[in-house]
């Protein structure tokens, strides 16, 4: 049997390939391309990106390993096959990188809900002292435990420190800044007063038994200002206009019925109703008092949210400050929604901020996991 004859050219070209295959794998690569090189998306969503290296001649380099990375996993994930999926609300820098060189593409991420701002009013109610177990499922507190169940539950939400100050200011500031309840020094760090302002977005925080409209002193009577931080941060002590957002929350009732409620609202109860100087029971007549009417109100029941938690755990120091209950109240919350996610006040603070659209966040609240898990798309 005779072999198939080659011709002489087409052996020729096969030859020179051959040999310049050694050197074409050994071209370095110049640069790396992402596409597409930005994009938009809502928590939850996925996109698959693709990079492409080249040589400094710009010809594409097949066969070259790629390493995914994202620079904040907190806001997007990405693969090792480029895969990235949306957190919660920011933006993250996605890099790919062969043999040394990089390239990006900005993956900007919003609530799901609808656009960037998808609430617009947000409102928290901080209460005292007590563990998890002794508020989920007490019959101390039927409505709180009532909204629990209708709406959304975080199970495995933790305080960050003891006692009291380092966790509010964890809220303000996505810092504990101190542990020390008498602490007086105006703090100058990042905080959410500073991050609402420079978003254009209205703040108060309501505190009960306030004794005058910016009132920035020590405690008087059942008010605490280790409660109200609000009241030590520099946007706000050291800013004649933004004092006058410290109230009494006698304001609050004034407000929600004239229909005048701030983007941002904090609410802060006495040393009475908010359980630390007295029972559960009297926490729960005081939501159930203060709370359902602003539940019940046109405001809330078209762009509300509302986040009611404990500052830290009364006998329990895991992850800092111990499990403490945290619920949230929204219509467009998923109903009976229960988180198994671990979660620490940073979280709430980026929940506060992006829910109004905001995506730059004080400390670790940049880094925090999102809370987009309790909203529907």
């Amino acid at each position: 049997m005779s072999l198939p004859r080659v011709r002489p050219a087409i052996l020729a070209v096969a030859l020179v390939a051959a040999c310049e295959l050694p050197s074409r794998l050994g071209i370095p690569v110049a640069s790396v391309s992402i596409a597409p090189s930005s994009a938009s998306l809502r928590v939850g969503d996925t996109l698959r990106l693709s990079a492409t290296p080249r040589d400094s001649s710009g010809n594409i380099l097949a066969g070259r390993s790629i390493a995914w990375t994202s620079d904040s996993s907190a806001v997007a994930t990405v693969t090792a096959s480029g895969l990235v999926r949306a957190v919660a609300a920011g933006t993250s820098t996605i890099r790919a990188t062969s043999e040394g060189k990089a390239g990006t593409a900005t993956v900007t991420v919003a609530m799901s809900g609808g656009g960037t701002a998808p609430f617009g009013h947000v409102f928290i109610v901080t209460e005292e002292n007590h563990d998890y177990a002794s508020v989920i499922g007490s019959s101390s507190m039927p409505y709180l435990n009532g909204l629990a169940q209708q709406y959304g539950l975080a199970t495995q939400y933790y305080a960050n420190t003891h006692p009291s100050i380092g966790n509010y200011f964890m809220l303000a500031t996505g810092q504990i800044i101190t542990n020390n309840d008498s602490y007086s020094t105006i703090v100058t760090v990042d905080n959410v007063v500073r991050r609402l302002l420079a978003a254009g977005k209205s703040w108060k925080s309501y505190a009960e038994d306030l004794p005058a409209v910016g009132y920035t002193g020590g405690d008087v009577g059942n008010y605490a200002r280790k409660h109200n931080v609000f009241a030590l941060l520099s946007d706000v002590a050291s800013d004649s206009t933004e004092r006058r957002n410290l109230v009494p929350f006698t304001q609050f009732a004034t407000d929600l019925a004239n229909g005048t409620l701030p983007d941002f609202s904090n609410i802060v109860p006495n040393l009475c109703n908010d359980a630390h100087d007295c029972s559960l029971g009297t926490a729960d007549t005081w939501l159930g008092n203060n709370i359902a009417p602003l539940l019940a109100s046109p405001t809330f029941q078209q762009d509300g949210l509302l986040i009611i938690l404990f500052d830290e755990a009364g006998s329990d120091n895991t992850h800092g400050g111990g499990r403490i209950a945290w619920v949230v109240v929204s219509p467009r919350a998923k109903m009976g929604y229960q988180s198994t996610t671990l979660h620490q006040h940073e979280s709430t603070l980026r929940l506060i901020l992006e829910a109004l659209g905001v995506t730059q966040f004080p400390g670790v609240a940049a880094t925090a996991p999102g809370m987009g898990e309790f909203f529907t798309p």
